[in-house]
């Protein structure tokens, strides 16, 4: 039977040079790519392992094509399916962000002569600021759930466009009620894109092998950070030169054009994509296995009692609160700070405030890499290094602040960045 394959094999061209037209399934010149077989996938053990021959990839029966599919394929030419998806996630991330800076410049731009925005009181504007967390934080275990029952693709393609819908009537909101509207717009909001990291995780149970699941997530995520760098400046621009509604129509029609994008090309999971390449497709599904259709634990056979006396979950439970507070205090309030301490304009304030998420972008790989330095040589156990490095960020970044907080010169806009991007 091999031997009768061997011809079919040559003709196919499995050792070609890598350039993302098979989606990643070819060996790269000169080597295999990632894990230990190529492709990245599992090395072949035996001759069933083997790659299929043409005319067994023949035989997988494709979705049918969409009305649109006729006319403009759902690929990017450029890019594996698995990737288009993740570059996608991204930009759906940096979107949803992007929004969540829109709020601080506003309310510099709509500040005149020392006047309150919207004549809030501070107890509104704080309600404001902090009224889309109350919705994002109700979210978070259910949309978990909700992602194991439904497709996990448009689960996170629709909490972003609602979210992007509900930012197109933020400004006529502002001006009813005394902020009160507003702030019953943003906890719904909120509510929506509490399951935007549960869906995107669920996504990748169908789409990224083992050996590239760490690359394909953090693409993925990186949109978070990338959001701010962008969204902090871009919402100063647009409040300055258009008025402080700009900021809200722009990402609104930002996060549904987007939506569009990803209803064309992103599907739950390769086998209902009707453009992905059959190489790719066995790829993927040879390297998940049985992995990708779990056993999905329901709300009764979760552990809760188990994870409520776990200490380890605590300790994870109070990083990530941390790091949240430290992140949003500079997403909400930087700008504002900048601006009426040392007197920044707001596009200035704006450009200073994504410094310190453009450097946290580039310290963090390398400090993934360094990590894996120190576990893979032995130098520092795992659990030592997840220890050094959080808390030496935490306490890095606890001693920026109070540089910050006494300093009466603006080399605190300069501490700011450098502190807390470690």
């Amino acid at each position: 039977m091999l031997n009768n394959l061997k011809p079919n094999m040559e003709k196919f061209e499995i050792s070609q040079s890598y350039h993302g037209g098979h989606g990643g399934y070819e060996e790269m010149e000169g080597g295999e790519r990632e894990g230990r077989g190529p492709g990245g996938g599992h090395a072949y053990d035996d001759d069933d392992d083997r790659p299929d021959s043409p005319a067994s990839f023949e035989e997988i029966e494709r979705p049918p094509l969409r009305k649109i599919d006729k006319y403009c394929k759902a690929e990017c030419p450029c890019m594996p399916a698995r990737y288009t998806i993740a570059t996608m996630a991204c930009v759906g991330f940096m979107i949803a962000f992007g929004m969540r800076c829109n709020m601080s410049a506003a309310k510099l731009k709509g500040e005149h002569n020392g006047t309150v925005f919207m004549n809030w009181t501070v107890a509104v504007e704080s309600h404001v600021d902090s009224s889309f967390f109350w919705g994002y934080l109700i979210t978070q275990i259910p949309g978990g759930f909700i992602a194991s029952k439904f497709p996990a693709n448009k689960i996170f393609g629709l909490s972003i466009v609602s979210s992007a819908s509900l930012h197109l009537i933020v400004p006529f909101a502002m001006t009813l009620m005394h902020g009160h509207v507003v702030i019953g717009v943003r906890v719904l909001q909120g509510l929506f894109e509490g399951v935007t990291y549960p869906a995107c995780h669920g996504i990748w149970r169908f789409w990224a092998p083992p050996m590239e699941r760490s690359r394909l997530a953090t693409l993925a995520f990186s949109g978070s950070y990338a959001g701010v760098v962008v969204g902090l400046p871009l919402s100063g621009l647009l409040a300055d030169a258009v008025g402080y509604q700009a900021p809200f129509y722009a990402y609104g029609t930002f996060g549904i054009i987007w939506y569009l994008f990803w209803i064309w090309l992103c599907f739950e999971n390769p086998r209902k994509h009707p453009a992905i390449s059959i190489p790719e497709l066995k790829y993927i599904e040879k390297s998940l296995g049985e992995s990708a259709h779990p056993t999905m634990p329901s709300f009764r056979t979760t552990p809760w009692r188990e994870m409520m006396r776990s200490m380890p979950v605590y300790a994870i439970i109070v990083a990530n609160f941390c790091r949240s507070w430290n992140f949003y205090l500079l997403v909400l309030f930087q700008s504002s700070f900048l601006k009426h301490k040392f007197g920044f304009k707001v596009e200035e304030a704006g450009f200073v405030g994504s410094l310190p998420h453009l450097i946290m972008t580039t310290i963090v790989p390398f400090g993934g890499m360094l990590a894996d330095h120190l576990r893979k040589n032995g130098i520092l156990s795992t659990t030592n290094v997840r220890k050094l490095f959080n808390c030496g960020g935490f306490g890095m970044e606890g001693l920026f602040f109070l540089f910050v907080a006494h300093s009466q010169t603006a080399v605190s806009s300069a501490c700011l960045p450098f502190g807390n991007s470690i």
